[in-house]
Formats: structure tokens, C-alpha cells, sequence
């Protein structure tokens, strides 16, 4: 489906010469070209899965925002603007962010799913917050959250 979406979204932004849309559409699909490269080399013949999907987008932008960062330090806000223009294409395929109270009820639901108790369990809450909530929530910023709520 996320596939489809990308194809019409490059179409569109080449109709509406939206060189921004057009250039980081096609950066997307090439980087989920090599993601399916590298699951049918682990033999996985049809692709990536729409949530993989959402984890490659997700760390496009975490790239993005180091890159920002950096720029804004060497004194190049052009650039940080263009890397923050690839930021929103990117997020138009991704579906809509927690807020906080909902990122805390995705763990509250999260630890009745696994029955974890403790930081020590920490692991498998993680893996299914990931699996249940893929591009939905910041994962490095998540796990301090899961460690309070795990009383670490």
C-alpha cells in the first residue's frame, strides 16, 4: 500500500513541479530499493513490509535532524531548511505521531501485552511497542519513558 502511495505521491509532485517532493520521493524509493535488496538476499522475495516501511522512514528523518543540527552549527540555515522540507515530504507517508498521553498509553498497553515488570524486561516491551506502533512514536525518546513507567 505504502509502495503505491509513493509512486502516485512522485507522479503528483512531478505535476505540480514540486522539485522538493520530486527529489526526496525518489530518495525514498531508492533507499526501499536497497532494503528489498537486502530482505531477498535473507530470502525474503517480496519486499520490505509497510511497517519496515515506517522504520526506514523513521530513520531518514533521525538522519535528517543529525544533519540539521550539524548545519545549523556550521552556520548553514540553507541548508538545514532544505533538510527540514525533506523532513515534511517524508512524514506525509507516515501515519500521525502520538502525543504524549498517547505514547503513555501505548506503554501502559505495551506492559500488559508482555507482562513485563521491570527494567530488566525491558527488551521485549521494546519489540512490541516497535511491532504495535511502527513510525508512530520516537523510539530513542520513548525508552526513557518505558524505564520510568518500568520503575528504572
Amino acid at each position: 500500500m505504502l509502495r503505491e502511495k509513493l509512486n502516485e505521491a512522485l507522479k503528483d509532485a512531478m505535476r505540480a513541479k514540486d522539485m522538493t517532493a520530486v527529489s526526496t520521493v525518489r530518495l525514498i524509493l531508492a533507499r526501499l530499493k536497497e532494503q528489498d535488496i537486502e530482505a531477498r538476499a535473507k530470502g525474503n522475495t517480496g519486499g520490505i513490509s509497510d511497517a519496515d516501511m515506517l522504520v526506514m522512514f523513521g530513520s531518514m528523518i533521525k538522519q535528517r535532524q543529525e544533519s540539521i543540527a550539524a548545519y545549523r552549527q556550521g552556520g548553514r540555515q540553507d541548508l538545514a531548511d532544505k533538510e527540514q522540507a525533506e523532513i515534511e515530504v517524508i512524514r506525509r507517508f507516515m501515519p500521525q505521531q502520538l502525543d504524549a498521553a498517547g505514547v503513555e498509553e501505548a506503554i501502559r498497553k505495551g506492559i500488559a501485552a508482555t507482562g513485563a515488570t521491570s527494567v530488566k524486561q525491558m527488551g521485549p516491551l521494546m519489540a512490541w511497542l516497535k511491532a504495535n506502533y511502527a513510525g508512530q512514536m520516537d523510539f530513542s525518546q520513548v525508552a526513557g519513558t518505558v524505564r520510568k513507567n518500568l520503575g528504572g
